[in-house]
């Protein structure tokens, strides 16, 4: 039997602290499905599901058991209809956690095999996010620390080009 994981986000952009966690899920189960996901919390988001498909197929290419999909529906059931045992999750910090916490639950009512595996963050990506990589973008700061450097130039351009709402 093959241990496949789900390993959900908006990775709008998918930073540094995305890659460490579908890494080191990669090492845990035999397939990794990373699952783009759209946040309503966040509002728009600045790259398309297809546009992030593209940066995260270009910088998980070196990981032959981690596969790319977009969701369109409910997390619960798209678990169930791939067979999935785990759904994988990051935490950063306490705040993570609480929401995070919830969002297990409301799942595994939803689908009792809905199993949420958390995988705590490294040190060095503790306060990473996409929204913080976003509003540094946005001033011109530099992202190179904080995002894979294979898609680099194109968080840039799009941050730095574009519609500033998503800071407020």
């Amino acid at each position: 039997m093959r241990r496949i994981a789900v390993c959900p986000g908006s990775f709008d952009p998918v930073t540094l602290g995305h890659l460490d966690i579908i890494t080191r899920a990669s090492k845990l189960f035999d397939k990794v499905i990373v699952l783009i996901s759209r946040n309503a919390g966040k509002g728009e988001p600045s790259f398309t599901a297809t546009e992030r498909m593209l940066m995260i197929e270009s910088v998980t290419h070196d990981l032959d058991n981690v596969v790319i999909d977009i969701l369109d529906g409910l997390l619960a059931d798209y678990v169930r209809n791939v067979g999935a045992i785990a759904i994988v999750k990051g935490l950063r910090a306490v705040s993570d956690f609480e929401y995070e916490f919830q969002m297990a639950l409301a799942n595994k009512k939803l689908y009792a095999g809905a199993e949420t595996v958390f995988l705590t963050t490294s040190a060095e990506n503790m306060y990473l996010s996409s929204s913080v990589v976003k509003q540094i973008a946005s001033f011109g700061g530099d992202i190179s620390h904080f995002v894979p450097s294979a898609i680099l130039d194109d968080i840039t351009q799009r941050i730095t080009n574009t519609d500033k709402s998503f800071l407020k």
